[in-house]
C-alpha cells in the first residue's frame, strides 16, 4: 500500500498548505492568493496527505493565452506552486501531485497545453518536469524576488 494518497484541497488544508509553502519555498503566498485558486480551480488544487497529515500540495490555474506548445492562442493549465515536505522527498509524491494535477487540469478544464516556472538552479524539480514532457521554452531573467532566473517550462496537453 502506498503511504500517501492525493486528494484534492479543502478548506480545513489552508494552514498546513500555508506552513509547508513558507517552509519549503522562497516564494510565499497570502492566504486569499490560496483561497483564489481554490474557489476558482478547486480540481486542480491538491494534496498528498499521509498518516492524516498533509505532507505535499500543487495549486494550478487555467489562464488563456498564445500557446508556447504549438501555434495559436488557447487554454493553458499554469501549475503555480508545488511543494513536499523534506521527509516524503523522493518517494514519488511530487510526480503524483504533478500527474493527477495534469489529469484534473485537462479533465475538467479542457487545457491544451501546461507550463510552470522553476529556478535555473533546482535541478531535482527540473529533472522531475523533463521527465515528466516538459520541455524549457525560455528564460525568464529575474524572475525570482532574490533576481534568480527561472526557465519557463511547457508540454502539450494529451
Amino acid at each position: 500500500m502506498s503511504e500517501y494518497i492525493i486528494r484534492e484541497f479543502t478548506p480545513e488544508d489552508l494552514d498546513a498548505v500555508i506552513r509547508i509553502n513558507r517552509e519549503n519555498l522562497p516564494e510565499n503566498y497570502p492566504p486569499f492568493f490560496f483561497k483564489l485558486h481554490y474557489e476558482n480551480f478547486p480540481k486542480a488544487f491538491l494534496v498528498a496527505e499521509s498518516g492524516g497529515r498533509v505532507v505535499g500540495y500543487i495549486m494550478c490555474r487555467v489562464e488563456t493565452g498564445k500557446l508556447y506548445t504549438m501555434p495559436g492562442v488557447g487554454k493553458q493549465g499554469h501549475i503555480i506552486s508545488i511543494a513536499v515536505v523534506p521527509e516524503m522527498r523522493r518517494k514519488g509524491v511530487g510526480r503524483s501531485l504533478m500527474v493527477n494535477a495534469m489529469k484534473a487540469l485537462y479533465e475538467h478544464y479542457g487545457v491544451n497545453e501546461y507550463y510552470l516556472e522553476v529556478r535555473v538552479s533546482n535541478t531535482p524539480a527540473i529533472n522531475l518536469y523533463t521527465k515528466l514532457g516538459f520541455k524549457p521554452v525560455k528564460t525568464l531573467k529575474g524572475y525570482y524576488l532574490d533576481g534568480e532566473d527561472a526557465y519557463l517550462m511547457a508540454k502539450p496537453a494529451p
